[in-house]
């Protein structure tokens, strides 16, 4: 009886060792997290790859959101080591991961991108359309008022609005239907915030109730309707790509790296009568873009062998700079003094603190 516990014990240990030994033998470098800087980040680990002989790193689309609950989960080498996100991690995010034991966190700001509005080439001419007629046609919610209802100007109503030429005679008479990212995304939320909400802040009324109560404000403005008008696409832009080309009208929303991977099949409207180009995006003057970021478990440098190496060949100048072969994948780059710091911040493990 003692000699079959004896083995029991030993078998356990065994399988332990084994466990924890395959725990510890991870050599190669995971990275999670949003969909839009995904192409970047793989680019930069296949370049890796080849100049090092080391193991490519694994990149896996989660969106930004999904992205950050993975890289807060904990502090072990189970857990993602790097988490790119298409918008600055939240105090709640930082907070979980600190609570989790991520506390020593780098932040990297790596470049900007556009969120295009996008359908198919030979589809319907978008360019009338504006932040306000985006709110218009997405909100959950929307001004009495504005939908032609003899109603108090301050009363909402669900969104009633079918066709774009509802919302203004200039825009297309064909169905609302965009296709888009789910709440995971940080392209959705850069929607919400941007698009939405900047177009819901051209109603007075509505002013008058941020003045009044910000939660609520956010709320009603950033509520996207669900009455399949609006449809959840998941985490696969690619995706989004191929129904557009099927479904010529519809619109679909993504970073603008892949509006520009796939110009031969699709186009990006003009918002507010600004083209989404490089340009537009870098100088401030598309109004719908956005911050780009990466952000590393310092803890980990050291226990994966070549992360510093890998987050070194991301901030050089012949990366994400202004002649970089990011741009050549869509990046819009930084300005010069903000690619010094945060690459300073990146190769030398400076700790974010919000």
């Amino acid at each position: 009886m003692l000699n079959r516990k004896m083995m029991l014990l030993s078998a356990t240990t065994l399988i332990v060792s084994v466990v924890a030994t395959t725990a510890q033998a991870r050599n190669y470098i995971e990275v999670v997290g949003s969909s839009t800087v995904f192409p970047f980040s793989t680019v930069v680990a296949e370049t890796f790859g080849k100049k090092t002989g080391l193991p490519t790193p694994k990149i896996e689309s989660t969106g930004s959101g999904g992205g950050m609950k993975l890289f807060c989960k904990g502090d072990g080498i189970n857990t993602p080591d790097i988490t790119n996100a298409s918008r600055r991690i939240k105090i709640n995010e930082f907070e979980k991961c600190h609570k989790n034991g991520v506390t020593d966190i780098t932040e990297v700001l790596i470049g900007f991108d556009g969120i295009a509005i996008a359908n198919s080439r030979t589809g319907a001419n978008f360019n009338a359309l504006t932040r306000k007629s985006l709110y218009l046609a997405l909100a959950a919610k929307v001004p009495a008022s504005v939908a032609g209802q003899n109603r108090n100007q301050h009363d909402l109503i669900d969104n009633p609005f079918t066709h774009w030429n509802q919302i203004d005679s200039k825009l297309p008479n064909v169905k609302i239907k965009v296709l888009g990212p789910p709440p995971t995304s940080g392209t959705r939320d850069a929607l919400q915030e941007l698009a939405i909400e900047g177009g819901c802040g051209a109603f007075p009324h509505m002013q008058a109730i941020k003045n009044k109560n910000k939660q609520q404000y956010k709320t009603l403005c950033r509520t996207i309707r669900e009455d399949g008008h609006y449809v959840e696409m998941g985490e696969n832009d690619n995706l989004i790509i191929q129904k557009l080309v099927n479904d010529k009208n519809a619109l679909g929303i993504f970073g603008y790296s892949f509006l520009e991977q796939n110009m031969d099949k699709v186009k990006g409207a003009d918002i507010d009568s600004k083209p989404i180009n490089f340009e537009n995006i870098a100088s401030g003057d598309y109004p719908v873009s956005r911050p780009l970021y990466f952000y590393v478990k310092n803890s980990h440098r050291g226990k994966i062998k070549g992360m510093d190496e890998f987050i070194a060949e991301f901030v050089d100048e012949d990366t994400f700079g202004e002649e970089g072969y990011l741009v050549d994948k869509g990046l819009i780059t930084s300005l010069e003094d903000k690619r010094a710091k945060f690459a300073n911040d990146a190769i030398n493990a400076i700790k974010l603190k919000l």
